[in-house]
C-alpha cells in the first residue's frame, strides 16, 4: 500500500495544512480549530499511553454529535487503536451488549447518555471517560487514574515551548486489511452485529469522494451533520472525507428536526447537504405537495409554458430553504419515494441518489446530480464491482452482489453470519433486489427478506406499496405485512396535521378507509390491502430512519 493508500496519513496532513482553519462547530456553541482538534487528539494519545493502551486495542464511543465525538473518534484511529462507535439512540441494555461483546477496553461517552449507563453492566472496562474533558468517571486500573492525574503535565513536559504542525504525527495504517472501526448496525431485519471495517474500505470511500467531489468542494467550505456519526453514512461523508478536505464541519448536536435544521441551513448555507429520505420526504410532503395537489395546480402543471415557470419557482424555492448555496443534495441510507423522486426529477432540482451498506463503510453506487437517471441510485463506485444474481439482470430482479476494497472483513465474533453474507469468490450478499441498466445504473427493487409471495406465487414488493400509501393524506409513515396471503398496512396517522383540520379519531379511520380505497386502484390486484390498522406511536427505526421491519410482521390486525 503506498502513502496515497494511508488513511491515517489523510487527516494528519490535512491537520498540517488548515492548522489556523475552523474545523468542527457544535451549532450555536463552541468552534475547534483544525490546530484544538490535533491537541485534544494529543492529549488523549497521551491518555492512551500512560493507561497502557495498545494499538489494536478496543476503544467504544457513545454521545451525541458534537467536536468532542469527533475529536476523540480521530484520536482513537490516530493512536493505532480500534474505534467502537456506538449510537446515542441506543437503549442502555443494547449499549452495555455492544461494550461488552466489543471487548472494548475503554468508553468514552458523552454527559447526556452517561446518567443512563450502568459500570455494574460493562466488567470488561478498564475505565469511562467523558467526552468533553476526558473526566474520569469510572476507572478500574492505577495506570489509568494515574495518567488521568498528571495529563497536563505529561503534555506540558513533552511540548514545553508550543505545540506546532511538525509535531503531529500519527501511526501509519500500513496494513490495508487491518480493522479501523467495529460498527454495530442497527437492521430493518434483525438485531446488531459487530461490522469489521478494515483501513482500505475507509481509504477506498475518501478516495471515491474525493474523485466526484474533490473539484468542487474546497478548504474553508462548510457542511452541517445531520446524519448520526456512530453510523458509516455520516461518519463517511459529513465527518472524514469533510474533514480531510479541510472543510468546517457543523454538528446540530441534538434531535435534527426539521425546523432545526431549516434554521442551520439558512444561518450556514453549506456547500454541500448529505441525507437520509425522511428528512426530505417530510420536507417535500409538509412544504411542496400540498400546493401540487390543488385541482387549478394540476391544470396548470399539464400546460407546459406555465408548466416551466411553476417548476422553476419551486425549484427555487427549495433551493432555497436548503441554504441555497449547496452544490447537490447526497440522498441516501434508505429507498427514496418515487413519486417525490420523480416530482424533484421534474422540476431539475440539484440532487442524488445513493446506494450504500455499513459493510461497504458504505458507499456502493452513486452518480453526480446532473447524470443521475430517474429511479435509479447510480452506477458502482472505483474500486468495486456489482452484478445481479439473475438470468436477465435488465429485466429480471435479483439479488445485488458487490466485490472489491470497500468490503467488510467479516462480522466480529459471527463466522455463520460472515459466510452467508460473503462468498468464497469475494462477493458480499447485499439482501437487496434491483435491476442494472445497459449503462450500468442500478435500479433497487427491495429487499430479499421483506419481499412476500402473493396467492399465486407472485412476488410483492411492500416497499412499492408503502410509497403510494405514504403519499396519500394523513399516513406520516406505514408498513405493510402479510397475513393468511392477505396483505395489511400498519399507518402511524400525521396527528399534527388532522388536529389542525379538525379532524377526530372516527374521521382519521374514515379517512384511511378511504386511502385503502384509493391506493387499491393504483396497484396491481395481488397488491391491494385488505384493511389498514392505525398504529399508535411512531415506528422504531435504525439510525438511517428505516423502520424496523421485523418487529411488526406478527403484529395483530
Amino acid at each position: 500500500m503506498n502513502q496515497y493508500q494511508d488513511f491515517v496519513g489523510m487527516f494528519e496532513q490535512s491537520i498540517r495544512d488548515n492548522w489556523n482553519r475552523d474545523a468542527l462547530t457544535d451549532y450555536q456553541g463552541v468552534t475547534l480549530q483544525y490546530h484544538d482538534v490535533a491537541r485534544k487528539i494529543e492529549k488523549l494519545h497521551l491518555l492512551f499511553e500512560h493507561a497502557g493502551l495498545q494499538p489494536g486495542d478496543k476503544v467504544a464511543l457513545c454521545g451525541r454529535n458534537c467536536a468532542a465525538w469527533a475529536s476523540a473518534f480521530f484520536a482513537i484511529l490516530g493512536y493505532g487503536a480500534v474505534a467502537v462507535p456506538i449510537l446515542h439512540e441506543f437503549k442502555a441494555p443494547q449499549v452495555h451488549d455492544i461494550v461488552n461483546h466489543s471487548d472494548a477496553r475503554l468508553l468514552l461517552v458523552g454527559d447526556q447518555i452517561w446518567p443512563t449507563l450502568d459500570a455494574e453492566q460493562m466488567p470488561v472496562l478498564e475505565g469511562i471517560i467523558q467526552l468533553q474533558d476526558y473526566e474520569l468517571l469510572v476507572s478500574r486500573s492505577e495506570r489509568l487514574t494515574e495518567a488521568r492525574e498528571n495529563l497536563n503535565r505529561f503534555f506540558g513536559e513533552k511540548y514545553p515551548k508550543f505545540f506546532r504542525p511538525e509535531h503531529v504525527h500519527y501511526r501509519p495504517a500500513s496494513d490495508p486489511d487491518a480493522l479501523a472501526v467495529l460498527n454495530y448496525t442497527s437492521g430493518t431485519t434483525s438485531k446488531s452485529k459487530g461490522v469489521l471495517i478494515p483501513y482500505r474500505a475507509l481509504w477506498s470511500n475518501m478516495f471515491f469522494a474525493n474523485q466526484v467531489l474533490g473539484h468542487i468542494l474546497k478548504p474553508g467550505m462548510k457542511v452541517i451533520s445531520i446524519l448520526p456519526l456512530a453510523h458509516m453514512y455520516g461518519m463517511a461523508y459529513e465527518l472524514l472525507y469533510e474533514f480531510m478536505s479541510g472543510m468546517h464541519i457543523y454538528f446540530l448536536t441534538r434531535i435534527p428536526s426539521p425546523n432545526i435544521i431549516f434554521k442551520a441551513f439558512g444561518e450556514v448555507k453549506p456547500d454541500l447537504i448529505i441525507s437520509v429520505p425522511l428528512i426530505i420526504e417530510k420536507i417535500i410532503k409538509k412544504a411542496v405537495l400540498p400546493k401540487l395537489q390543488t385541482p387549478s395546480m394540476k391544470v396548470l402543471l399539464r400546460l407546459p409554458v406555465i408548466s416551466d415557470k411553476i417548476c422553476e419557482r419551486i425549484r427555487t424555492q427549495l433551493y432555497e430553504a436548503f441554504g441555497g448555496n449547496f452544490y447537490e443534495i447526497i440522498i441516501g441510507g434508505a429507498a427514496f419515494n418515487r413519486d417525490i423522486d420523480a416530482l424533484l426529477h421534474r422540476i431539475g432540482f440539484n440532487y442524488t441518489v445513493g446506494y450504500g451498506a455499513t459493510e461497504c463503510a458504505p458507499i456502493i453506487t452513486y452518480n453526480d446530480w446532473k447524470e443521475q437517471q430517474l429511479g435509479s441510485c447510480g452506477k458502482i463506485v472505483p474500486n468495486m464491482e456489482l452484478r445481479i444474481d439473475s438470468p436477465d439482470p435488465e429485466n429480471v430482479v435479483g439479488e445485488i452482489l458487490v466485490r472489491g476494497a470497500n468490503v467488510m472483513l467479516g462480522y466480529y465474533k459471527n463466522p455463520e453470519a460472515t459466510a452467508a453474507a460473503i462468498d468464497p469468490e469475494g462477493w458480499y450478499h447485499t439482501g437487496d433486489l434491483g435491476l442494472v441498466d445497459e449503462e450500468g445504473n442500478l435500479y433497487i427493487r427491495g429487499r430479499s427478506k421483506n419481499m412476500l409471495l402473493g396467492s399465486s406465487g407472485q412476488n410483492i414488493y411492500p416497499e412499492e406499496i408503502e410509497e403510494k400509501l405514504n403519499t396519500l393524506p394523513y399516513v406520516a409513515e406505514c408498513v405493510v405485512i402479510q397475513k393468511n396471503e392477505r396483505l395489511y398496512a400498519l399507518v402511524y396517522p400525521d396527528t399534527e396535521q388532522a388536529e389542525k383540520d379538525g379532524l377526530d379519531q372516527a374521521m382519521i379511520e374514515a379517512q384511511m378507509e378511504q386511502n385503502r380505497k384509493d391506493l387499491n386502484l393504483m396497484v396491481n390486484n395481488y397488491e391491494q390491502l385488505a384493511g389498514i390498522r392505525i398504529w399508535p406511536e411512531e415506528f422504531e427505526k435504525t439510525p438511517k430512519k428505516s423502520i424496523k421491519r421485523f418487529l411488526y410482521a406478527d403484529a395483530e390486525i
